[in-house]
């Protein structure tokens, strides 16, 4: 296709700040309404109570309130921003260090002649990373390091997305055990934590060997001429001593971020002062001296500030649909239909229904919270698992991390990697649209099979 005729996005920033206009449009045309909510004891989250869909005042929100969204929503995302900024940071410290750039060539070359097996080694770790703790915004700061092994194997950049971003969301997605997907699911939908995770497992090695081979095989048909370092660029040497302990501590905190998450209820802000403490101690221990660490940090912030913004602007969609009283009425004009419908049709609606939902709901943990409850009648009417609701919504919501330009995490990953919207579209697209067949396999075969 001629370069002229391609099909171009707007910039991300355009794209974001349009769908906080829209959001606002909507507010004018749909009709307000709300449920009734409550604290759940136990959980300690505000949960709906279904069958409580009301009229309430209408709340338009106008073109400055709109605009006014946008710095609202930089303030509600801001555990996540000085997450991105700390993590961001501590990797400079760590690039600084020269260790990372010591490490790849030892990878590349314990593979050499082989070097399409550094795409399921690194996918497989972002993967677990999204099984285990729905990692998203934390793989943002590793992406200029996936760019320089991704450059030196001769890979494009849409490889080194594919192989973090793209695998992790995949990982999130058919996840047993996602604390912040299937466990709040679960919960809400009063399914006992963890249950169905065989099931879950045997379509998470489907899905990743689909997105895997997919990935090698992009890579392989794109592959340009390896770029070869040069004499100052700290590749072609080895690791010394110093670089292995920095390398275990990076394992380490990750390490501890998981354990912290699964075992202590960090949150954002945990998880941000133990990288700033990992980024501390890997200056000392490389003998940066307190300015060098401190300018370390500083040139990490500002590289990281562009995706900081787009992560704000993408909650500030959510900052006016909360302000003009509509999140409720969309939510239950897209799943009271199911009520008349066969149940796989109706589970398969839901998968369809969760897709829509999150576009201007992109927070994964508060579209559980806001649909389980109201889901959860719904299949007992119908006579349909509660567990099956809960895969509708991992495969419905989940896969659409991989394409929605609402995603925050997204476009700034997309951002950093100098890989345009569309260009990423492309590639992902026809894969985003076979693991959703996958996924809806899995329901299909879990109303079969009874799955509780």
């Amino acid at each position: 296709m001629n370069d002229s005729v391609k099909l171009r996005l707007p910039h991300p920033l355009a794209i974001l700040t349009g769908c906080v206009l829209l959001a606002a449009g909507a507010s004018y045309l749909l009709p307000a309404g709300e449920f009734d909510r409550q604290s759940d004891p136990v959980t300690g989250r505000t949960l709906v109570v279904p069958g409580t869909y009301h009229s309430v005042e209408s709340s338009p929100v106008n073109l400055f309130e709109a605009l006014v969204a946008l710095p609202r929503g930089m303030a509600d995302a801001s555990s996540v921003i000085f997450l991105v900024f700390l993590i961001g940071g501590a990797f400079t410290v760590v690039d600084e260090s020269g260790a990372l750039r010591r490490a790849i060539p030892s990878l590349v070359k314990a593979l050499r002649g082989r070097d399409l097996l550094v795409i399921p080694v690194v996918s497989i770790f972002f993967a677990m990373g999204g099984v285990v703790q729905n990692m998203q915004e934390e793989i943002i700061p590793l992406i200029p390091v996936l760019l320089i092994l991704t450059a030196r194997l001769g890979f494009t950049p849409i490889v080194a997305v594919s192989m973090s971003a793209g695998a992790a969301f995949v990982g999130s997605a058919f996840s047993p055990i996602n604390p912040f997907q299937v466990i709040i699911a679960q919960q809400a939908a009063q399914v006992e934590p963890i249950s169905g995770a065989l099931f879950r497992i045997v379509f998470l090695i489907g899905a990743l060997a689909l997105w895997i081979w997919a990935t090698m095989r992009y890579a392989a048909a794109t592959r340009t001429a390896k770029v070869a370092s040069s004499p100052d660029d700290g590749f072609g040497e080895g690791m010394t001593i110093t670089d292995t302990v920095i390398v275990a501590m990076v394992a380490a905190t990750f390490g501890l971020m998981v354990i912290g998450l699964q075992y202590w209820g960090w949150g954002f802000d945990q998880m941000s002062g133990a990288f700033f403490l990992m980024g501390c101690l890997v200056g000392v221990i490389a003998k940066m001296g307190v300015s060098g660490t401190a300018e370390a940090y500083v040139k990490g912030f500002r590289d990281l500030a562009y995706a900081a913004l787009l992560i704000g602007f993408a909650r500030a969609i959510s900052t006016v649909l909360t302000d003009g009283r509509i999140i409720d009425t969309i939510v239950t004009g897209m799943f009271t239909p199911l009520e008349s419908l066969p149940q796989l049709a109706s589970a398969l609606g839901m998968v369809v229904g969760q897709t829509l939902l999150h576009i201007p709901v992109p927070s994964v943990s508060s579209q559980a919270v806001l649909t389980m409850p109201i889901l959860v009648p719904l299949a007992d009417l119908l006579g349909l698992s509660r567990q099956v609701i809960v895969l509708a919504y991992q495969y419905g919501a989940g896969l659409c991390d991989l394409v929605t330009p609402t995603n925050g995490a997204l476009m700034a990953i997309l951002a950093s990697a100098g890989v345009r919207y569309e260009q990423w579209i492309k590639f992902t697209g026809p894969l985003y649209l076979a693991l959703v067949a996958l996924g809806c396999v899995a329901i299909a075969v879990a109303i079969a099979v009874g799955l509780q």
